[in-house]
């Protein structure tokens, strides 16, 4: 992490620096390479090196461990589903390295004579050299098995070079996969060139199809990859927006136009992994701050995507859009006869996903008399009912009967939420895991919206005990293990107690990173798992290492007093309502009870009174 932040000593077992993920000017972000975690106490971000990989170059956790892989020559091996295939490293690194040169050999054939179609192809569409060089752009000769050849003379061994997508067996032996096409590299969220997208230049090329795309193979999954992600990743986490496109030259001219969150699927329509892959971009703790923008045709296929999308994830709808170019033109076609400026403009005059869809089942009806009204209603009054949202719905509700021309605004926004009701009362609902299932489901709701504030005196003990069960597991032992869950009175700690219970407890063997990973994964709130990133890198108040152990006995000793405390006012209060002449037997039960608390409480104080360190925290 020192590579990317510039860190300072900032405790016993801590460094910081300025966060990487969000602009500040005094050093919140902390690393605790003693526990192999980092958390940001401004904008809480936290994880493990892998975590921090992926949000800082914005990659998914197997390219992560790959990279780290990498860096210590460290041997991973691959394991395929449910066979005994097994492929390592080495297999991988061969097969980025067959694809790298094959590109290296593919852009110099661009500038050879024989690639002058290609070369005219991207010049006709406003895409000088640059733009090429930019994109990766190269060109397939048209013998059989030039690239085969030159690639076996690297040292390449066919089998790698079928396994990479690149050759293939023919009937004479070993040949290329592309002939006679202008092709881009297709590259993972690292940056490596995992296949190429090939697109058709000849009439007699015999070739199926107009794009052909390298096969799938152990690093190309055409429906995890968008084309033009490797150059759009930082704009599309700094700017909150992805532009979806269609194809490769869209992409191209979107870039250039300085539209520069801009990517395309490759070799299949845009789907749900896909959408996961921009989640990880856009997402920002469980809410969404950007959008998607979609520039479907306004064709029968596009109204067909923009349903489908509505449907969807409604979260993700209500922050879609959808941009129609003028004559149904694509954004490279606009570009080529209206310029930068028009593509631009293209994407700044979106539409939202809803009133797309909306206003296209309406152009379906005849809206000039009252039957076509009528009927233009009942379609899509549903439609509107299926917005979750409130403030949204009724906002489209009476948008509708505008667009309809109803005169009656009520009426609609009344069948509108009529129509919502019902859909309401026939959903079944759904929960998901979560790591306070135990609680009573207030204190859940509540756990996952009130944040409990860090620096709260009467919630310091239960703070620390909690930290010191993440970041000390074999310290704090049996010690915390033995607290009930009843000792922690906020909801958000109550959460963590009960979740650290179900990862085994620290009694369990695991420790650092690895620890806090099994915490974490018992809930999906959001909000308590950056809590308990928190609480896992939060400086425990001590002077060195050698306090800690005396620290952490103090303070579950603090906590432990607190709860005992409680229970003691709560026999008082009994006692005072019971008559030890009417009912001496359960009044001297509970007064032995008392006695017996009352010493235990004792006990635990003169054992948080050697505290040094809760006292200085304190």
């Amino acid at each position: 992490m020192g590579e990317y932040v510039a860190l300072k000593r900032a405790g016993a077992d801590s460094i910081k620096g300025l966060c990487p993920f969000h602009d500040e000017k005094s050093p919140s972000f902390h690393v605790r390479p003693n526990h192999g975690l980092f958390h940001c106490f401004g904008c809480g971000e936290g994880g493990d090196v892998y975590k921090f990989l992926q949000q800082i170059e914005h990659i998914g956790f197997v390219e992560a461990v790959e990279q780290m892989a990498d860096r210590i020559g460290y041997q991973i091996n691959y394991e395929g589903g449910g066979t005994s295939v097994q492929r390592d490293r080495g297999t991988r690194s061969r097969l980025v390295a067959a694809n790298a040169a094959a590109h290296e050999f593919y852009v110099a054939q661009l500038r050879e004579p024989e690639a002058e179609t290609a070369r005219k192809y991207l010049t006709d569409r406003n895409f000088d050299g640059a733009a090429a060089q930019q994109f990766g752009c190269g060109y397939a000769p048209g013998g059989w098995d030039v690239l085969t050849k030159h690639l076996l003379r690297k040292g390449f061994e066919f089998k790698e070079l079928e396994a990479a997508g690149l050759s293939k067996q023919g009937k004479r032996g070993p040949i290329d996969r592309f002939h006679r096409r202008l092709l881009w590299p297709i590259r993972n969220l690292g940056g490596e060139v995992i296949g190429f997208g090939a697109r058709k230049l000849f009439d007699d090329d015999t070739m199926p199809g107009k794009y052909v795309n390298t096969p799938e193979t152990l690093l190309y999954k055409k429906s995890q990859v968008l084309f033009g992600l490797d150059h759009a990743k930082r704009e599309i986490s700094k700017g909150h927006q992805a532009v979806v496109v269609e194809g490769y030259t869209d992409v191209m001219a979107m870039h250039l136009a300085g539209v520069k969150t801009a990517v395309a699927s490759c070799g299949t329509a845009f789907g749900e992994e896909h959408l996961q892959v921009l989640r990880r971009l856009l997402m920002d703790d469980n809410f969404w701050r950007g959008e998607i923008i979609y520039t479907f045709d306004g064709d029968a296929a596009g109204q067909a995507a923009a349903l489908k999308a509505f449907s969807g994830d409604q979260r993700l709808a209500g922050q879609t859009y959808i941009a129609v170019a003028p004559d149904g033109q694509d954004p490279c076609e606009l570009r080529q006869h209206s310029g930068d400026a028009a593509v631009r403009d293209l994407v700044a005059r979106r539409t939202p996903l809803y009133e797309f869809v909306i206003r296209g089942l309406l152009a379906e009806h005849n809206l000039d008399d009252v039957e076509g009204r009528v009927e233009a209603l009942r379609r899509t009054v549903p439609v509107v009912a299926q917005i979750k949202d409130n403030a949204t719905r009724k906002g489209y509700a009476t948008k509708l009967a505008g667009w309809v021309g109803w005169d009656d605004i009520q009426l609609v926004v009344r069948r509108v939420g009529e129509e919502a009701k019902k859909n309401r009362m026939g959903a079944t609902p759904t929960t998901g895991k979560s790591g306070a299932a135990a609680l009573p489901a207030a204190r859940v709701a509540e756990s996952s919206s009130v944040r409990p504030a860090p620096n709260d005196p009467v919630l310091f003990a239960q703070r620390q005990s909690l930290s010191a069960a993440l970041q000390y597991p074999g310290i704090a032992g049996a010690a915390f293990d033995a607290i009930d869950t009843a000792a922690f009175t906020h909801p958000a700690y109550v959460a963590v107690r009960i979740m650290i219970a179900k990862a085994g407890g620290t009694a369990v063997g695991l420790s650092g990173a690895e620890w806090v990973a099994a915490v974490s994964d018992h809930t999906d709130d959001l909000m308590i798992r950056a809590l308990v990133s928190e609480l896992a890198n939060e400086q425990l108040p001590v002077r060195s290492q050698n306090d800690i152990p005396r620290f952490i006995t103090g303070i579950l000793a603090r906590t432990q007093e607190a709860w005992v405390g409680r229970q003691i006012a709560e026999l008082k209060s009994k006692l005072q309502r019971l008559s030890a002449s009417e009912e001496p037997d359960t009044y001297m039960a509970l007064f032995g009870d008392l006695v017996a608390l009352e010493q235990y409480r004792k006990s635990l104080a003169a054992q948080a009174m050697g505290n040094e360190g809760y006292a200085a925290g304190a």
